[in-house]
């Protein structure tokens, strides 16, 4: 298989790139900030003599609150510029793997979201990422759609870190408590990802054209989730619970974003692990790292 992966340098693309060794018969093209998808012409160029099998879009504006305050940014590399990666998939035959998020949904939902409940999202971010879905799904050929939710890992600006990092600053943090959805593994994700398109497809079937949900198994809360995260970084700092309205964010978050994620693993026979396994891992390894 050949692969071409965008915002290889974000906590997912560094995840795939970690999780390819398992693949040496493989190629993988890497491609960070050095390569703008917003950039049609560049894009174009690029693959003009080149042939891959998928296309692994992980480039992404994932800044919830600044894109309330910069839309057309947003919208920009969320939308926008997959209309050239989805030129340049119709043109060579290139499967697209592309990420979404449970923020399409409004969160008033009380049990968890499927692939075939209606997206109603609440913030710019959002709807930047839904209508990129629409776009995808209305004019690609052969991809693959994956919803994600509170994704983290050892790499990057996530969750996880900047609680052990403000748990390690003061002895109390306040975490809300009135969001309930699931952890993502960025290491699982990137994991299951090459196994299915190494093993669970093959030539016959590159044909597809679906949405999945994809998250690591069960549910939290914002506020159970720190405190796991914390008591497994071995730091003693009290976490206390919070409504969402105490940090009066710009962009607003769903209260539930709870991901269904049976449809991915019945198709491709996957086991995906609960979130608090992985999570202790995820900590392990960022602990280690440290020293």
């Amino acid at each position: 298989m050949k692969y071409f992966i965008s915002g290889a340098n974000g906590q997912l693309g560094r995840e795939i790139r970690d999780s390819s060794v398992k693949y040496p018969d493989s190629v993988f093209e890497f491609h960070g900030s050095d390569f703008d998808i917003r950039d049609n012409i560049k894009l174009t160029d690029h693959f003009k003599d080149r042939e891959f099998d998928y296309f692994i879009n992980c480039a992404a504006y994932t800044d919830v609150e600044n894109a309330e305050k910069d839309p057309e940014n947003t919208f920009k590399i969320n939308h926008s510029a997959l209309k050239n990666i989805i030129g340049i998939c119709n043109k060579k035959d290139i499967t697209l793997i592309h990420f979404s998020t449970d923020f399409v949904f409004n969160g008033e939902k009380t049990s968890p979201y499927n692939e075939n409940d209606d997206p109603d999202p609440l913030s710019v971010y959002g709807e930047s990422k839904y209508r990129g879905e629409q776009l995808i799904i209305e004019e690609c050929k052969r991809y693959i759609i994956l919803r994600v939710s509170w994704l983290y890992s050892v790499y990057g600006n996530n969750f996880v870190k900047k609680i052990i990092d403000l748990s390690r600053k003061n002895d109390t943090l306040n975490v809300v408590s009135d969001e309930t959805g699931s952890p993502t593994n960025a290491k699982d994700l990137a994991q299951d990802i090459l196994l299915i398109t190494e093993q669970k497809l093959n030539k016959d079937s590159m044909n597809v054209a679906e949405l999945y949900h994809y998250a690591n198994a069960g549910c939290v809360s914002r506020y159970e989730f720190a405190k796991k995260i914390v008591e497994y970084a071995g730091i003693d700092c009290k976490i206390n619970p919070v409504s969402s309205g105490y940090f009066n964010f710009m962009a607003k978050r769903p209260k539930n974003s709870i991901l269904d994620q049976s449809k991915i693993i019945e198709e491709f026979d996957l086991i995906i692990r609960n979130w608090d396994d992985s999570l202790q891992e995820c900590i392990k390894n960022i602990v280690s790292d440290e020293k």
